[in-house]
């Protein structure tokens, strides 16, 4: 990457990507408007105020990781080969709490919300099912990121160009599906 990419590499790098990640997007669009998730809404109070809240907090957090990854990798601050050590292994965890913190804060604010607009709404619910969701997609964007930030940058490929639509793709196909997990294992639980 030379930093002098023209507009037509940037657009040959990027299209592919956007073109599944608008396959991917209309596969979530699908999920939420699954009965499975109509249900889940339906049972679950705030689960509806939440989404797009959680769905937006996917792509901020695992982004600003992207483009922290990406940013080290044109410094030659970092190798672009996985290795858990030093400013990588930081930025992971960093993004992980992140993750984690902002999910369970948006289950307890969401909680504060419907009580505020005298609706009833079960704090433990919400939270184990942010958990749950926020994890299991944690692992999944981790799994979907690194190897796209790392292998498309050793082809050639400037991260800068692809990781925006990847982290949106993920983030929403991933958020939504972990979510109904998210629902079910807080049925089995409670």
């Amino acid at each position: 990457m030379t930093g002098h990419d023209s507009a037509a590499d940037i657009y040959r790098q990027a299209l592919p990507v956007i073109v599944v990640s608008l396959v991917a997007g209309l596969f979530a669009g699908t999920l939420l408007g699954s009965e499975t998730m109509r249900e889940g809404i339906s049972r679950v109070p705030g689960l509806l105020l939440l989404l797009p809240a959680f769905l937006a907090t996917r792509g901020g957090v695992y982004g600003s990781l992207g483009a922290r990854l990406s940013s080290a990798l044109h410094q030659g601050l970092l190798d672009p080969h996985f290795e858990w050590s030093g400013r990588l292994r930081n930025a992971i965890i960093a993004s992980f709490l992140n993750g984690m913190i902002v999910s369970l804060f948006i289950a307890v604010l969401t909680w504060a919300v419907m009580l505020a607009l005298g609706r009833e709404a079960a704090l433990l619910e919400l939270v184990i099912i942010l958990f749950v969701a926020a994890l299991l997609s944690a692992v999944a964007m981790l799994g979907v990121l690194l190897p796209v930030i790392f292998k498309g940058y050793r082809r050639g490929l400037d991260p800068d160009n692809v990781i925006g639509p990847v982290v949106t793709t993920v983030g929403d196909v991933f958020g939504v599906f972990f979510l109904l997990v998210g629902i079910a294992v807080t049925e089995a639980l409670l």
